[in-house]
């Protein structure tokens, strides 16, 4: 929630057992940050282009790593509390702050290209497609800015709910459009161009009789993959929509704070009590569940080759198979949680925790 926590564990969460390492994973490289995200409830994600990795921290820093070897290859001070995870394209990191701010970067150098401001705190990583930098401010508004100097090129405005879970789902740019997903459980779609709207279609309609048992937030990653979209939204469905006109695919009752990653024939999710689904794509039935994480405030699992990778609550990240959902590697990447979906970049897997500690592992043989 924001201004207040929503997410009270009353049930223990499952102790990890012991288990036989069958994925050839090791850690490559880590790095502090900073002093991490604090208490702020944000959950910035690091981002890649290129073999580099860019990565913020609530304190102001902006770092550039080589994803090889970890070593830095320029880090900045913007001197504000930043928010989200970077945005990387067009030359160009951009990064939102608690304020309003946002930063560009020269993505080489890291130095200041531009700045201005929207109208709340941005908490979604900025995307850069076509000339455009598509900022969501907190508010429910959605920016499209200018590359070349930040100028407001457009502007959507729609309100949001009284309350609602603390974050928003990254926008997903595709084929000239703007996907946003929305805490009343709507998903929306914009002209890249001109921010018009195209369509908006219902996930989840909020039931209940107060606004804490209405939410029905969209605030985990969404996925766009060849004509579909693919989301999940808290206390309602998972659901595949055709990308062109938002017409409902399927639907399956789930509930998650986080998002979803597809394969070619699974949508991969874990749920508000921990556990970890596969569904099938083309019909969102299920195909396995894992529940041996059972309430360790999971983030998405993402696709790492033949598995996947999830963080949890206490920093540890887990490589699981996608087969059925076993463990086959883990490691404890910081002291403190692993809020962020894990970046998957080819063989590497970077995972940031809440601690500002940023940690790298390469998988041997990666299919």
């Amino acid at each position: 929630l924001k201004g207040k926590s929503s997410k009270d564990n009353l049930d223990p969460p499952a102790e990890l057992v012991e288990f036989e390492t069958t994925a050839a994973v090791d850690r490559a490289w880590s790095r502090n940050l900073g002093d991490g995200i604090e208490r702020s409830g944000t959950r910035p994600r690091p981002a890649e282009s290129d073999g580099v990795i860019y990565a913020s921290d609530l304190d102001g820093s902006v770092v550039a790593i080589d994803l090889i070897s970890g070593k830095q290859r320029w880090s900045i001070d913007a001197e504000k509390r930043l928010s989200s995870g970077p945005g990387v394209g067009e030359g160009l990191v951009v990064v939102g702050g608690l304020d309003g701010d946002v930063i560009a970067l020269d993505r080489d150098s890291g130095s200041a290209r531009w700045a201005t401001n929207v109208s709340s705190e941005v908490l979604a990583s900025p995307v850069i497609a076509d000339g455009v930098v598509v900022v969501r401010s907190a508010d429910g508004r959605v920016f499209g800015l200018s590359v070349a100097d930040g100028s407001r090129r457009w502007l959507f405005d729609r309100g949001v709910p009284l309350i609602s879970l603390r974050g928003n789902a990254t926008p997903v740019v595709a084929a000239g459009s703007v996907y946003v997903g929305y805490d009343d459980g709507k998903l929306v779609a914009l002209q890249l161009a001109d921010g018009n709207l195209q369509w908006e279609q219902t996930i989840a309609t909020p039931q209940g009789r107060t606004e804490l048992e209405r939410m029905g937030d969209i605030d985990g990653e969404i996925v766009a993959v060849d004509s579909e979209l693919y989301m999940v939204t808290y206390r309602g469905q998972a659901a595949a929509l055709a990308r062109d006109s938002g017409r409902v695919l399927w639907t399956r009752d789930m509930s998650s704070f986080t998002g979803v990653s597809v394969g070619a024939d699974e949508v991969y999710l874990t749920d508000m009590d921990g556990s970890v689904w596969a569904l099938d794509r083309r019909s969102g039935s299920s195909l396995w569940k894992q529940d041996a994480l059972a309430h360790r405030w999971l983030s998405t699992p993402v696709i790492y080759g033949d598995y996947l990778a999830v963080g949890d609550y206490d920093g540890y990240l887990h490589i699981l198979s996608r087969t059925d959902g076993g463990t086959a590697a883990r490691f404890h990447a910081g002291d403190e949680a692993i809020r962020a979906a894990p970046l998957v970049v080819g063989a590497h897997v970077v995972v940031a925790s809440t601690d500002g500690e940023l940690a790298a592992f390469v998988l041997e043989a990666a299919n």
